[in-house]
C-alpha cells in the first residue's frame, strides 16, 4: 500500500493523529518550559484536498469533510476542527488541509523548537515553503529516523513524532530502535507514533518489540479499527503508540476514536495502557 500524507490527507487515520497531537501539545505546553519537536517524516505540511492525489484516494470525504459537517462531533475533536478553519481562511469547508507540521508550527511559543525531516525532496521543498519561515522552526530534507537521536536535547522536554510511510519492510524495527537509542540519550522524551492497523500479528509483534526495546517506560496505545484485522494487504484502521503518555489524555483520545470509527462494521475504539 501507499501511505503517503498526501494520498490519505484528511482521513480518519489523519483525525485519529491530528486529534490526539493537538491534546498533547495543549498538555506539554501547560506550564512555561520550553518544549523541543522532532517530527521524523514532516511530509510537506499542508495539503490540497482537490489535487490529484487526494482526488485519487476521495478518503478525504469521509474523514475531515465529514467532520466538519457533523453535528455530533465530540469536544475531543474541537482543537482540530478550529485548526482545519484556520487553515483555510476560517472557512468551514476544507479544500486545504494541515498536516503535522502546520499544525505544530502554529502551536510554538517563544522558546519552543521544531525539527521536521522529510526524506523526498520535493516534499521537503514544499515544507521549507509552508513553515520554513516561521519563528522556531528549521526543516532537514534527509532520513528521520538516522537524524532524530543526535538531534535531541537531553536537558530539554523532547516529544518526537514518527509517521512513515511503512513503504519499507524494516519501519517497524526503525521505530523501535530510535525509541531506544532516544530514550537512553533522554530518558524522559514523549513519543507520539502512528502506524496502520492491518492485521493483528503485525500490531502484536511490534508492541511486543518497542516494549522490549523501551522498557520500563509507561506506554499508552490508542487503536481505531474500521473493520476486523485480517487482511495484511488492507489498512482496516490505525493506531497511536504514545510512550511517556502526560496524564489525563486517555479519555480525549478515546472520545475521538470512537467518534472517527462509529457507524463502521467492525469498528472499534480502545484506549489502554502497556508497560
Amino acid at each position: 500500500m501507499n501511505y503517503r500524507h498526501a494520498f490519505h490527507a484528511g482521513n480518519f487515520a489523519d483525525l485519529v493523529k491530528h486529534a490526539a497531537l493537538l491534546h498533547l501539545l495543549d498538555v506539554m505546553q501547560a506550564d512555561a518550559i520550553p518544549l523541543q519537536i522532532i517530527d521524523t517524516h514532516a511530509g510537506s505540511g499542508l495539503y490540497d484536498l482537490r489535487g490529484p492525489q487526494a482526488q485519487r484516494s476521495g478518503e478525504a470525504q469521509a474523514g475531515v469533510m465529514r467532520m466538519m459537517a457533523a453535528t455530533d462531533r465530540p469536544g475531543a475533536l474541537d482543537n482540530l476542527v478550529q485548526a482545519v478553519r484556520a487553515a483555510n481562511g476560517g472557512s468551514a469547508e476544507p479544500w486545504l488541509y494541515a498536516g503535522s507540521p502546520w499544525l505544530i508550527a502554529r502551536a510554538l511559543r517563544p522558546g519552543d523548537t521544531y525539527l521536521a525531516c522529510e526524506m523526498q525532496p520535493q516534499e521537503h521543498a514544499r515544507l521549507a515553503e509552508v513553515v520554513g519561515d516561521r519563528p522556531g522552526v528549521s526543516t532537514l530534507c534527509g532520513d528521520g529516523f538516522s537524524q532524530a537521536a543526535n538531534a535531541l536535547d537531553p536537558a530539554a522536554r523532547n516529544l518526537v513524532l514518527i509517521d512513515p510511510p511503512f513503504e519499507k519492510a524494516d519501519d517497524y524495527d526503525r521505530i523501535a530502535v530510535l525509541a531506544s537509542e532516544a530514550l537512553a540519550l533522554a530518558p524522559g522524551t514523549t513519543f507520539l507514533i502512528w502506524l496502520p492497523l492491518k492485521d493483528l500479528e503485525t500490531f502484536d509483534a511490534f508492541l511486543r518489540d518497542l516494549e522490549d526495546a523501551c522498557e520500563p517506560a509507561p506506554m499508552l496505545v490508542v487503536e481505531a479499527r474500521m473493520r476486523a484485522l485480517g487482511d495484511p494487504m488492507t489498512m482496516n484502521g490505525c493506531a497511536l503508540v504514545l510512550i511517556h503518555p502526560p496524564e489525563g489524555l486517555a479519555p480525549q483520545l478515546q472520545a475521538a476514536a470512537e467518534w472517527v470509527t462509529a457507524g463502521e462494521a467492525g469498528g472499534q475504539a480502545r484506549v489502554w495502557s502497556l508497560g
